[in-house]
């Protein structure tokens, strides 16, 4: 497992403590999900894209339906009485749902004293809040998503007024001097 766009670089799957049952917020691919379930991990994940969740399926067939929920995540959340020890996004959910709805349904299904993991690219600077963007390239029919890009003290103080107490957010260097880092958050 990896937090970063970079291969075998930061941390792995220890950030998520002594959790066992775990919740992926966007799980794109599956390759995550896969690697906590092949570890041990009691793990489901949670994506909105119906073929995101088909190929998933289709390249994890022993994982089954149960694992993969095809729901805006903010729906998954509001609608299950589960709780989880732990939640993640790797540049998933929690770049493209707005924090101010998302942060609140995470701290409300985690467990006491459980963790939420998340990374994705740092914000550009002076571009920050919810960044628009095309989906698909910039022909044919237009589709867009945004992302959700914060200083790491802006995401500092938005979990803490979701009611995380234990706050760590960090910009990971990238491993070649320069180049992008990685936003990095873990609190509980």
């Amino acid at each position: 497992m990896r937090w970063t766009q970079y291969g075998d670089h930061g941390p792995g799957h220890e950030l998520l403590g002594d959790a066992q049952r775990v919740l992926e917020l966007g799980f794109g691919t599956g390759r995550h999900l896969m690697f906590l379930l092949e570890r041990g991990f009691d793990v489901r994940g949670v994506d909105l894209s119906p073929l995101g969740v088909a190929l998933a399926l289709e390249r994890y067939p022993e994982v089954g339906k149960s694992r993969f929920a095809c729901a805006d995540v903010r729906d998954y959340l509001d609608s299950t009485s589960e709780s989880f020890e732990a939640m993640y996004s790797v540049f998933g959910a929690c770049w493209f749902t707005d924090p101010h709805d998302l942060l609140t349904l995470v701290r409300k299904r985690l467990s006491p004293g459980g963790r939420l993991v998340f990374s994705q690219p740092p914000a550009i600077p002076g571009c920050y809040g919810p960044q628009g963007m095309f989906k698909g390239g910039f022909a044919g029919e237009p589709m867009f998503l945004r992302r959700y890009d914060y200083t790491p003290e802006a995401w500092g103080e938005l979990l803490r007024a979701a009611g995380f107490h234990d706050v760590e957010v960090l910009i990971l260097d990238a491993p070649v001097a320069g180049n992008i880092g990685t936003l990095l958050v873990r609190s509980s």
